[in-house]
């Protein structure tokens, strides 16, 4: 189980925690964005979407939409939700190509019932188990987030959550809650004999029970985030920077013109 020493929801609630410093970090620091999107990688891979057809995916506890960029890369369309301003301003200079919005998720989920295919998030879970205020009862906080969110999918869609639990009255606070609402599936634990490598994640089936995912248990500390990308462009590459302004026409954004130019290796600044 997670070490609670240096838990960062220890510290402060969400959107004192990721202020302009911290946010600043999900843009800039290379290896944090590594983590994330392999993160991301896997979750996508839990949900078992449909084999080369666009989704509407909803990301709760989007920060900086490093997973969202992930998504992008996949061909979806996809919803961010996050509680810190500060990550919502990363993510809109970042350009990222989903619609975000500034919400608790402890408060629910405000969207129509059925309105996405699949949800995922990236360490945001285990939040909703603090008390951040003398007015948040977890248990509840929990219940109201997944009731609504099993409304918002629609049935048989999936929602797969990486998470950092604390201890394993957590888990249990965490699944319970889900199961309440609605939800039957279960948690797949990624490399489970390794203290570093090791990784929750929650899948939850809404509406039709479905098979557990089987977990990696090899591979640990070898694997190439691009050695699965099904042949995309290398990310920042021009093919990269055409296909996003190429997806980005077809969603009616304003793309300035290719040119020669698009993409090119700029000398560095001294």
């Amino acid at each position: 189980m997670a070490s609670s020493c240096r838990r960062p929801e220890h510290s402060a609630p969400p959107d004192v925690f990721y202020n302009e410093e911290e946010a600043k970090k999900y843009s800039q620091n290379s290896r944090m964005i590594e983590i994330q999107t392999q993160m991301s990688e896997r979750a996508v891979e839990l949900l078992n979407l449909p084999e080369g057809q666009p989704c509407y995916l909803l990301d709760v506890g989007c920060g900086s939409g490093l997973s969202g960029d992930y998504l992008s890369e996949e061909g979806h369309y996809w919803v961010g939700v996050d509680i810190s301003s500060a990550m919502l301003d990363v993510a809109l200079d970042r350009e990222v190509e989903g619609d975000l919005l500034l919400g608790d998720m402890g408060h629910g989920m405000p969207f129509r019932p059925g309105t996405f295919d699949g949800c995922i998030s990236i360490s945001a879970l285990q939040w909703l188990c603090n008390a951040d205020k003398r007015s948040h009862s977890p248990p509840k906080r929990l219940h109201s987030f997944f009731s609504t969110l099993y409304s918002s999918l629609s049935r048989g869609a999936r929602a797969v959550f990486q998470l950092y639990p604390e201890n394993s009255e957590q888990l249990e606070l965490i699944t319970t809650q889900a199961m309440r609402a609605g939800f039957s599936g279960g948690m797949v634990v990624d490399y489970p004999n390794s203290s570093k490598a090791k990784k929750f994640f929650l899948c939850l089936f809404a509406g039709v029970a479905g098979v557990l995912p089987k977990v990696r248990n090899t591979g640990v500390g070898g694997g190439c985030r691009f050695k699965n990308m099904k042949g995309k462009s290398l990310k920042k590459g021009r093919d990269w920077i055409l296909e996003k302004k190429e997806r980005r026409r077809r969603q009616g954004r304003e793309v300035r013109a290719d040119t020669k130019y698009t993409g090119r290796q700029r000398r560095p600044h001294f």
